[in-house]
């Protein structure tokens, strides 16, 4: 254990529900990848699409010397996620649902933490209003909120416009960073209940609700949380692995 562990207190599964349900939220905000599930879907995901000829070799070109640039430190972390969904451009919308519904059922779904469903299965029960937000694309965030019963109309995530039924490379929204609270509250959540999120790059949002939980925390999140006086909760499924996600 590290000395900033040990600073602040690390929740059990219940420990953690008996927190939320006291809250009594009306709204629960959830970022996705290192925190409903492990790994890193928006980066699995582009992998992925780029082995089943999704995009061109020169477009699978760009975005893995993009990535690779973006991992030396020399773009940031909005740009890429935007760039990872631009990749995309002048396919069918249609069939990057369908794409994105394969890849979530082959490559996500056993990925879920089942205590995180869990504690969405019991918000549920009580009729808390629940979010999805990501810096990971829009069709797959999508998809992989599907099982909690989130719709598509409360998921804030990497998105471009479509016009004609085809991608475009314009941007609607990059939720990362400020950004994540930016698009919150433009939904109208200023001070969303309880927001769980796993990196710091979920830290803007964490900050802005009535109450943050960390879940899976990274060791950057791990030491803002200390700063905060916030717990945290570690799925068993990460024990020991500490996962600090790129794009989230």
């Amino acid at each position: 254990m590290t000395p900033t562990q040990v600073e602040i207190p690390g929740w059990t599964a219940a420990e953690m529900e008996r927190l939320v349900v006291e809250l009594n939220p009306k709204v629960a905000v959830f970022d996705c990848d290192g925190t409903l599930w492990g790994g890193d879907a928006g980066y699995g995901f582009m992998i992925w699409s780029i082995e089943q000829g999704l995009v061109s070799r020169t477009a699978s070109d760009w975005i893995d010397t993009r990535h690779r640039a973006y991992l030396a430190g020399k773009i940031s972390e909005v740009e890429i996620c935007g760039e990872m969904t631009q990749v995309y451009a002048g396919l069918r919308e249609q069939e990057m649902r369908a794409a994105a519904a394969e890849f979530v059922k082959n490559h996500v779904q056993h990925h879920v933490f089942v205590e995180m469903a869990r504690l969405i299965e019991v918000l549920r029960s009580r009729g808390v209003t629940l979010w999805a937000v990501s810096s990971t694309n829009k069709w797959v965030i999508t998809e992989g909120v599907r099982q909690f019963g989130i719709p598509e109309e409360r998921v804030l995530a990497a998105e471009v416009r479509v016009e004609s039924a085809l991608l475009t490379a314009d941007l609607i929204d990059v939720p990362t960073d400020e950004g994540k609270a930016t698009s919150l509250r433009r939904v109208g959540l200023d001070q969303p209940d309880a927001v769980f999120g796993n990196s710091i790059h979920d830290l803007a949002m964490l900050e802005i609700a009535r109450k943050a939980f960390p879940v899976n925390p990274s060791p950057a999140l791990l030491a803002a949380a200390a700063k905060h006086g916030w717990g945290y909760f570690r799925p068993a499924a990460a024990e020991g692995v500490h996962a600090a996600v790129a794009g989230e």
